[in-house]
């Protein structure tokens, strides 16, 4: 017989499978949002990576309340140095991407 403690744990489970599949999808959404950017700025996208850094929630413009993630990435422009960037989101929206300073190679 089930109890309304297995309901419970299932259903926990069955949100915590949830989340994780959404949170696979956004991260390789991300990840070739990243991709984009770094081929449109002449960047090389290292590792083919990108890492969550921060989670937290936050309120859109229409004061709904939503997921806000950080995720960082390596890029690359002259191919020696390695580089830092992130991309922010905000739901299911990309917020930013930032690249911040790097060297630049010369031709």
């Amino acid at each position: 017989m089930i109890t309304l403690s297995d309901l419970f744990w299932l259903a926990l489970l069955g949100l915590g499978i949830f989340h994780w599949l959404k949170s696979r999808e956004m991260k390789d959404y991300v990840l070739q949002a990243c991709k984009k950017y770094c081929e449109a700025t002449t960047l090389q996208l290292l590792d083919e990576g990108l890492v969550l850094r921060a989670i937290w929630f936050k309120r859109d413009e229409k004061g709904k309340l939503r997921l806000w993630r950080r995720y960082e990435f390596e890029f690359t422009s002259t191919g020696d140095e390695r580089y830092t960037g992130k991309a922010i989101t905000l739901g299911k929206r990309i917020l930013r991407i930032e690249t911040g300073v790097h060297r630049m190679e010369l031709h």
